[in-house]
């Protein structure tokens, strides 16, 4: 099937906005910045899933499933962009959360349950220390998601199941497709920028930029950074992108060589502390776009990637006087989950700037 005959349903808007981040470029002094607003796709406060859900929901709708099931950790942002579309559509939405029902409703799950999705919670933690946790860990997921489907299956729902993160092959057509985009936009503009930097989770994103770069031959290197110490390496990127090319007949092949992953240093890596795990570097990255921009990012996945991006900029591993876009995923909603506010306690509020008044 050739990409453009692949079904689509208009779920978040596109042609989000390219901009210049002007006082960024100045505090930096080394080449113009940018920032693709992909937190602007409209959809549940946006975000990057958006692209992503317009083929997926397409899919649902085309193979006649009445309901869109996904998975994630607790704080899924994703998850809130699948019941969103959900709804918008008319299908029954479904959350299978990877962990232990938190005491307090927060940041995206208080939003899920707003627009009313069913919400299971797996509660994997038995399982860890042990020597084959992850494996045992899957293996539980699987089985009670199993069990899950086949109950809702009995009360005439029939879920779609949608990935983690929406990164399938179909999924990641939303990106593919985002290159043509992007580069119109910088030839409408007069930009010259020959790197674009993205977050890294699942796959599907980065994955679809970097297939759609080679494609359309974009002008623009591709850089990925990881949301997580766990990622996948060059050569399952490279092994993704032949799955998309033979899908979509695109004719590419993107060798473990040319997929560029950035990390950071060992002792300030760009993925924090670990996958949701609030840290004070990354809320400090996320103030430092704040204070410059008024963009905001979230703890967990867009105030990671800008840390990488500012950090290649600086270091010069991004050359000086190259420009450069940041490529904005969303996920803010995730700033006011529990854990993250409660650091931003002491780093926001406790401090200089507040000012009590008294008569």
């Amino acid at each position: 099937m050739k990409l453009s005959e692949l079904k689509r349903v208009p779920v978040g808007y596109l042609n989000t906005p390219l901009e210049p981040m002007e006082n960024l470029t100045k505090l930096v002094g080394k080449g113009k910045l940018y920032v693709k607003r992909d937190d602007m796709t409209g959809l549940a406060f946006g975000g990057n899933k958006a692209r992503k859900l317009d083929y997926l929901v397409a899919a649902a709708l085309d193979g006649g499933y009445n309901a869109l099931m996904t998975f994630g950790g607790v704080q899924t942002n994703h998850g809130r962009m699948t019941v969103a579309a959900a709804v918008k559509y008319g299908l029954k939405p479904i959350l299978v959360l990877t962990g232990a029902k938190p005491d307090y409703c927060s940041g995206n799950l208080i939003l899920d349950r707003m627009m009313g999705a069913d919400v299971h919670f797996i509660d994997t933690s038995a399982f860890d220390g042990l020597p084959d946790a992850k494996e045992k860990s899957a293996a539980y997921l699987a089985a009670e998601t199993e069990k899950i489907v086949a109950a809702y299956e009995k009360q005439g729902i029939h879920p779609y199941n949608v990935p983690v993160g929406g990164s399938s092959v179909v999924g990641a057509a939303g990106y593919i497709n985002a290159v043509p985009e992007i580069m119109r936009q910088m030839e409408e503009q007069g930009i010259n920028a020959k790197y674009l930097v993205c977050g890294y989770g699942s796959m599907g994103t980065f994955g679809g930029l970097v297939a759609g770069a080679k494609y359309f031959k974009a002008p623009f290197e591709v850089i990925g950074i990881p949301v997580s110490p766990e990622f996948r390496g060059p050569e399952q990127v490279s092994a993704f992108i032949d799955q998309l090319s033979k899908e979509y007949e695109l004719g590419v092949h993107v060798a473990p060589e040319e997929i560029r992953i950035e990390t950071g240093p060992a002792e300030e890596p760009y993925y924090g502390v670990g996958y949701n795990i609030p840290d004070a570097v990354t809320q400090d990255y996320m103030a430092l776009l704040a204070k410059t921009e008024g963009i905001f990012t979230d703890a967990c996945y867009s105030g990671k990637i800008f840390h990488g991006f500012l950090d290649l900029v600086r270091s010069g591993k991004i050359p000086d006087g190259e420009n450069a876009i940041f490529l904005h995923s969303g996920g803010t909603p995730a700033i006011w989950s529990k854990e993250h506010l409660d650091l931003a306690q002491s780093l926001f509020y406790d401090g200089e700037g507040l000012f009590v008044h008294k008569a």
